[in-house]
């Protein structure tokens, strides 16, 4: 297959490198060094790629912008896959007492003593007698039909549509 070289004409120098070095980066498993994951796949770094895609399509060759557009999508893949997940923050009220941790250089029996005030006694609450009064889940018996003489009545429709 030859390509027309009219085609290839319409391309400068720079733009060819532009071109190889995306299709590498395509074609490789090239992966992002890390210190560069964190800012690529930050807002800014969106936005700078945007931009950049941008300037590709007004100013250079529309083959190459489309190239970008893939180069950019995984580019943000492997940068992501490179930082990792947004690791979740466990909020805790300052204005909550904490429990103190178990002293470990203290004597065996101290520490079960210890280990047996911190685990919650079997005592319910009110809400939990309550629920498992009323609700017992699993435990409820068999459905009972009971035979009424209420029978309903339906209205005779018409000409009106089922819909």
């Amino acid at each position: 297959m030859k390509i027309p070289t009219e085609f290839m004409k319409s391309f400068s120098p720079l733009e060819i490198c532009l071109f190889l070095i995306f299709v590498l980066y395509l074609i490789l498993p090239i992966s992002t060094p890390r210190f560069m994951a964190g800012s690529i796949s930050s807002p800014l770094g969106m936005l700078t790629m945007f931009v950049i895609t941008v300037y590709l399509f007004f100013y250079t060759h529309p083959v190459l912008a489309v190239l970008y557009v893939f180069v950019a999508y995984e580019l943000l893949n492997r940068s992501v896959t490179h930082s990792g997940p947004v690791p979740a923050v466990k909020y805790v009220p300052s204005n909550i007492p904490r429990k103190k941790n178990v002293d470990t250089d203290a004597a065996p029996v101290s520490n079960i003593e210890n280990i047996q005030n911190v685990i919650p006694s079997e005592d319910k609450s009110l809400e939990e007698e309550v629920i498992n009064k009323m609700a017992p889940v699993g435990r409820s018996d068999a459905s009972i039909f009971t035979e009424t003489s209420f029978k309903p009545v339906a209205n005779a429709v018409g000409a009106a549509s089922m819909f």
